[in-house]
């Protein structure tokens, strides 16, 4: 029992017992002058002791509302009757109302910061003396920080950077900051705003991919200035030499020849492109529609052998129990971007090898278009850089032969949209080998070969 509880028992009993007693020594010595008097005294002392029993009811019933009062509320309020029940029944319901108050609005904050938490992007609230109060997990990779240990904690003593301590002292920003990310990795595009009391919002932005892709498009903008300009550089020349100078006619068609050869190369980069394009903008191809892969074969097959004119060995195999889903175009254009390749790079009597197998020795690890020549091979520290777009290992051979250093970059392309990637092995001086993977859910075999395979195990 608590000290007010203790002190309320006593003070209302004390008083209830010195009350009755001076009543019934009052009524007893009624009692000596007049007998009627004494039993008007037993009347009066019967309904004091009455109410003094009730007093103390009632006070052991405030008692054991107060001890609730004071202990854990989540248990229920005493059961009591008259006015002390009718307390602890409203007590209690407003206290329920208040709980029930209560654990929405924290429903509320909880769903409110998960719904910040979940957002692409970084968020964290400062206290008026520039205190973390709570970050999200985005917030916490783009800064380094732990959302747990790094709480009230000056912000600029753990986001050093200059950028961002001058942004926190002028207390906002019309226009983003950018910042390094946490160690070094990526750029982040950084807003503070004010609100609340001194309080200050920062949001925080990866714009690493933004910045690559920016970049990209002004080099390809470049790149493809500089292969438009020379053969138009070239046609412009003869055009000028046609119009001015007499020539004879082996003159004359050896400029035409020229010409010709100019405008066939920008054909081809206006094509690759179209295709690039095409690629970027275009659904994935369906997964349900299925082609002979022998056919797609046969086809890069009589390509390759006119590109080539007799000047090396070229060897197909497998194919024949294959089945690919996928864009038949796309196909053709991958495998014969890589025949081409390695004609153009194979010096004359050379090797080139083209062979469709399994993986796993089935279809269950999928399948592999393999494209391997015995060329003038590639150095290793250009391999990881050979499918970008107008990557030359050697620009001046490259145009010689014709090519629009596009080629990988539709292959790789290709693959992606249909699940697979490209490995490539090569050494100079000792040719290079390439090969398109494709995953299982895109090839398969023939219904008669499957079922020719069930019977035979």
């Amino acid at each position: 029992m608590s000290r007010f509880e203790g002190w309320l028992f006593a003070h209302v009993a004390g008083r209830t017992v010195q009350l009755a007693a001076g009543m019934a020594l009052g009524a007893l010595a009624g009692s000596t002058v007049e007998r009627p008097n004494a039993v008007l005294a037993g009347t009066v002392i019967g309904g004091l002791v009455a109410g003094a029993w009730m007093t103390l009811r009632d006070a052991r019933r405030a008692a054991r509302l107060a001890r609730w009062l004071h202990g854990p509320t989540d248990r229920p309020a005493p059961r009591e009757r008259g006015f002390w029940g009718e307390l602890a029944y409203r007590t209690e319901r407003l206290l329920r109302r208040r709980e029930r108050a209560i654990e929405v609005e924290r429903e509320r904050l909880w769903q409110f910061l998960s719904a910040i938490d979940a957002s692409p992007n970084g968020v964290l609230l400062l206290d008026a003396e520039g205190r973390i109060e709570w970050c999200n997990g985005v917030a916490a990779e783009h800064f380094g920080l732990d959302p747990e240990r790094d709480l009230l904690q000056p912000a600029t003593n753990l986001i050093r950077a200059p950028a961002f301590v001058a942004a926190l002292q002028a207390g906002s920003l019309d226009e983003p900051v950018t910042l390094p990310g946490h160690a070094g990795r990526g750029t982040l595009h950084v807003l503070l705003r004010p609100y609340g009391e001194a309080m200050q919002l920062v949001l925080s932005q990866d714009i690493t991919e933004r910045e690559r892709a920016e970049a990209m498009r002004r080099d390809f903008v470049a790149n493809v200035s500089h292969e438009i300009r020379t053969p138009l550089t070239v046609l412009a020349g003869f055009i000028e030499t046609l119009a001015q100078l007499p020539l004879s006619e082996a003159e004359r068609q050896r400029v035409l020849a020229l010409m010709q050869q100019q405008t066939d190369r920008m054909q081809a980069l206006v094509a690759d492109l179209l295709t690039l394009a095409r690629l970027e903008g275009s659904p994935r191809p369906a997964g349900d529609h299925w082609l002979p892969v022998r056919r797609v074969l046969d086809t890069v097959r009589a390509d390759a052998l006119a590109l080539s004119a007799g000047r090396h060995c070229i060897e197909f195999t497998g194919g024949d129990d294959a089945e690919v889903a996928g864009n038949e175009s796309e196909l053709l254009s991958a495998f014969g971007n890589l025949l081409t390749n390695a004609i153009r790079y194979t010096p004359e009597g050379g090797q080139i090898r083209a062979k469709w197998t399994w993986r796993d020795g089935g279809n269950g690890g999928g399948a592999q278009f393999e494209v391997a020549d015995t060329g003038i091979g590639i150095a290793r520290e250009h391999l990881p850089r050979i499918t970008e777009r107008f990557y030359r290992v050697d620009g001046s051979r490259s145009r010689e032969t014709g090519g629009t250093g596009l080629g990988l970059a539709i292959v790789k392309h290709v693959l992606q949209r249909h699940g697979g990637e490209i490995q490539v092995e090569s050494e100079p001086g000792r040719g290079s080998t390439f090969r398109l993977m494709l995953p299982a859910l895109r090839v398969r075999r023939p219904r008669r070969e499957a079922e020719r395979d069930v019977l035979a195990a």
